[in-house]
């Protein structure tokens, strides 16, 4: 591995750090890797959970390197198989992945953590689209955060650029929970990756897809589909033995033992 990025496996889990002082932001070399790494996570059956986090004090990550882009870096470049970050454009990543968040999340920095299942964030916490500024379009924000708040303050957010505080972010549900510091959060992100290690995989592939089809469905098309196991994941699902294995625990009264498969 680089020293841009470190990583650690522990009980079916892999945790990704960024490491690229001063501001964890990223250039098209860096994504490349990231979308390698998080590509080799979705296809390595022993691993169930991934965490994403970053070095560093102040900042979580500033997004696009600026500094690359002035040397030369094409901002239309080639991102890697999972676009910028590795993690907004992966095709069929269908487990779980949390970011652990400290300090400024800006631009691309907030929306590597809007491509998470799962947002921790210390209460240092700050996020932030500043594109506005610079006189260019935060993409990925600009989709997803009308949707997952209230459409007047990511709208707010979107044309101001304001700085939006954890605390305020965990009220509109775009963060899962507020801790004190980094060392609590990442706490917290292991030890909800542990319990998610612990599930059912193949159920968690098929929410991941669900919800990801089901985005740009009308709901009874999005059911027809999954009733009629129509989805990869959910097909799988019901055709695997994890799919009896719940029931048979229950009748046995034991706690399941999930194989994935």
């Amino acid at each position: 591995m680089s020293d841009v990025l470190h990583t650690r496996v522990e009980d079916r889990v892999l945790e990704v750090t960024l490491d690229r002082p001063k501001a964890n932001a990223i250039d098209l070399a860096t994504s490349r890797e990231m979308g390698e790494v998080f590509a080799g996570f979705r296809d390595d059956p022993e691993l169930r959970v991934a965490i994403l986090r970053t070095a560093g004090d102040k900042f979580f990550s500033a997004g696009w390197d600026l500094k690359a882009a002035a040397a030369g870096d094409d901002v239309t470049g080639d991102y890697g198989v999972g676009g910028f970050g590795g993690l907004q454009e992966l095709p069929d990543l269908n487990k779980p992945v949390i970011a652990a968040v400290h300090g400024l999340a800006m631009g691309g920095g907030f929306e590597l953590a809007l491509a998470c299942d799962l947002i921790y964030a210390s209460e240092s916490t700050q996020f932030g689209l500043p594109e506005i500024n610079a006189g260019t379009l935060a993409d990925a924000a600009t989709i997803k955060l009308p949707k997952r708040m209230p459409y007047h303050v990511a709208m707010e957010l979107l044309l101001t650029g304001r700085w939006m505080a954890a605390e305020e972010a965990a009220r509109w549900g775009v963060v899962n929970a507020v801790l004190p510091d980094d060392e609590a959060v990442r706490a917290r992100a292991w030890e909800t990756a542990r319990l998610l290690a612990s599930g059912p995989p193949l159920v968690f592939a098929a929410i991941k897809e669900t919800a990801r089809v089901a985005e740009s469905l009308r709901f009874q098309e999005a059911m027809d589909l999954v009733t009629s196991s129509s989805l990869p994941t959910v097909e799988k699902l019901y055709t695997s033995e994890d799919g009896l294995e719940g029931f048979k625990a229950f009748a046995e009264k034991r706690k399941p033992v999930w194989k994935g498969r």
